[in-house]
């Protein structure tokens, strides 16, 4: 595997998985942050990597089921541009849990609470929220008002009828051998995550069987509700999409251009992408063309906010 995108420091992407995801982690710095809602001695974990001073830090915020590691790709080429802080969403992979909320609320309250340690109560940055991290990310961005330059949503979910819900997902026998459980782990990946079976490789096997085995949060009754449509309206930040063209989640371009226009509703001259022949897990799948996409983006946003 071979990866041509520019990045702030090096990484082998063929060494192996757990050396991949060890080496983009050891230019950050872990930091803990309260859950509000949780045990008293819960927290929120966020891995930052610094970035060129001047900038608004990048948060990006992962997906249903994930961890950080989503962002696997995306961390070593945005940290040219900014410091980037990627968190684990409360009751997701490092970070404590937060019980089983009915909606995104106290979810939102973490990450928000989080971004406000991090960059300081009066503190800008941009915000991009994959997934199930989109609707956080959306509620954290509305709740912080003009601090938040920037919301970028990601193959989100929280737009009600619009969202699809994929089936066939299976749940592997802790009991079966290791090859076979990364068996179901590469079918999953192609039914929901990855659009060109080529990409499923072992780092993301790795990857999503980590994410899967430290998952608390079950998020489906909230990635299916409106919780990102009903944020729009809050949010005064600039806002922006990239989706795959083949996101599963998505049920079709014609249904992501629906959502398209529905952030142009709000702002007509809304950046949104539709990058081709990629799924779900558009970031992965297609880093080169989504690293590229989400700098333009971020760059419209700096331009429009100096204006």
């Amino acid at each position: 595997m071979t990866q041509d995108f520019p990045t702030a420091f090096a990484v082998d992407w063929q060494a192996a998985p757990a050396t991949v995801i060890a080496a983009v982690a050891a230019h950050a710095e872990r930091v803990e942050t309260p859950i509000p809602t949780g045990k008293p001695s819960a927290s929120m974990v966020w891995l930052c990597w610094p970035g060129p001073d001047g900038v608004p830090p990048l948060v990006l915020v992962h997906g249903g089921w994930g961890s950080w590691t989503h962002w696997i790709k995306t961390v070593p080429a945005m940290a040219l541009r900014s410091t980037v802080l990627a968190c684990d969403l409360p009751g997701l992979g490092a970070s404590g849990g937060i019980g089983r909320p009915d909606d995104i609320g106290p979810i939102a309250e973490a990450l928000a609470r989080g971004i406000d340690e991090l960059v300081g109560p009066a503190g800008r940055y941009d915000i991009a929220g994959f997934s199930f991290g989109g609707i956080a990310a959306a509620h954290a961005a509305a709740q912080h008002g003009e601090r938040c330059r920037s919301f970028t949503a990601v193959g989100a979910a929280g737009f009600g009828a619009l969202h699809y819900i994929v089936g066939g997902i299976q749940v592997p026998d802790p009991r079966l051998p290791d090859a076979e459980i990364d068996a179901v782990h590469r079918s999953n990946l192609k039914i929901l995550m990855l659009a060109d079976e080529s990409a499923i490789d072992p780092l993301a096997v790795h990857i999503h069987r980590d994410n899967i085995s430290r998952g608390r949060l079950r998020s489906r009754r909230i990635s299916v509700s409106s919780g990102l449509v009903e944020a729009l309206p809050r949010i005064r930040a600039r806002i922006g999409g990239i989706w795959g063209s083949r996101d599963i989640t998505g049920n079709g371009v014609a249904i992501i251009e629906q959502r398209r226009d529905i952030f142009r509703g709000y702002q007509p001259d809304t950046p949104f992408d539709i990058i081709e022949d990629a799924g779900h897990w558009v970031m992965y799948e297609a880093a080169e063309a989504f690293n590229a996409t989400l700098a333009r983006h971020l760059e419209q946003h700096a331009s429009a906010d100096l204006a």
